[in-house]
């Protein structure tokens, strides 16, 4: 029976079962198959990969495997370029967008707060996900496997933790995101973007309390919300510094 032989790396390990992981390990190839096909039979999303090499020579999703290929697939790298090997899509996003599903809602009002163009709904359908990553060329962030698999997607990634906070350093870490944080750059409720504004600007929107105990605000450009420096401030100071020099980030 026809075989090849497959080596996963690094975090790529974490879709596959436990035999399989940090080892290379042969299937029988019983049909006629591109690279990608197997690749997500095996339960790892095409958006995970960065580098094939099939036999130590770089290809693409389309090469179709033949018997006895030897496979190593390499995660990845939105931070290094590695140009000169081989990538499998156009490159990495230097204008970091995302895109969020429903499971993330709080992920997605932390990478507001640190500034990033994040698109989040509790009702988007994955068509939609789908559609909106590949057209507005956002990085679907998921915890859908199923979904990263859809070929519309160029740029996606499955969140592995299950804590917000936890995804938040997660996500900052994997696509090497610290120096591009602005604290408080956009607004968490609709995504525009936040800038500072006077007093009187608006006054007439502020409880009595708020107009008499602060005089710092920011207000968003397009659903008019606004901020001021209370304790949420504080807050968001605190876990900008946490991020920044966290050694795990």
């Amino acid at each position: 029976m026809p075989y090849v032989e497959l080596r996963f790396y690094a975090e790529l390990n974490d879709f596959l079962r436990h035999a399989r992981k940090k080892t290379r390990f042969k299937i029988e190839l019983n049909r006629r198959t591109s690279v990608k096909d197997l690749i997500e039979s095996l339960g790892v999303p095409h958006t995970e990969i960065e580098i094939i090499l099939a036999n130590g020579k770089s290809v693409d999703f389309s090469y179709i495997v033949k018997d006895q290929d030897d496979l190593s697939i390499y995660p990845m790298f939105e931070s290094v370029d590695v140009t000169p090997i081989l990538k499998l899509r156009d490159a990495p996003l230097r204008h970091t967008r995302f895109v969020l599903d429903c499971h993330l809602g709080r992920l997605a009002r932390y990478l507001r707060q640190f500034g990033f163009d994040t698109l989040y709904r509790n009702d988007y359908s994955d068509d939609e996900l789908a559609d909106t990553s590949a057209r507005e060329h956002r990085i679907l962030l998921t915890r859908d496997r199923n979904l990263l698999k859809r070929s519309i997607i160029t740029h996606g990634y499955f969140v592995r933790e299950f804590d917000p906070r936890k995804q938040l350093d997660e996500v900052i870490r994997r696509f090497d995101l610290r120096s591009q944080i602005i604290p408080f750059g956009r607004c968490t409720r609709c995504n525009g973007m936040v800038e500072a504004v006077s007093k009187n600007t608006v006054e007439h929107l502020l409880e009595p309390k708020t107009r008499q105990y602060f005089d710092k605000f920011w207000q968003c450009t397009s659903c008019g919300q606004v901020y001021w420096e209370g304790s949420h401030v504080k807050h968001m100071l605190k876990l900008t510094d946490e991020v920044l020099n966290s050694e795990s980030s």
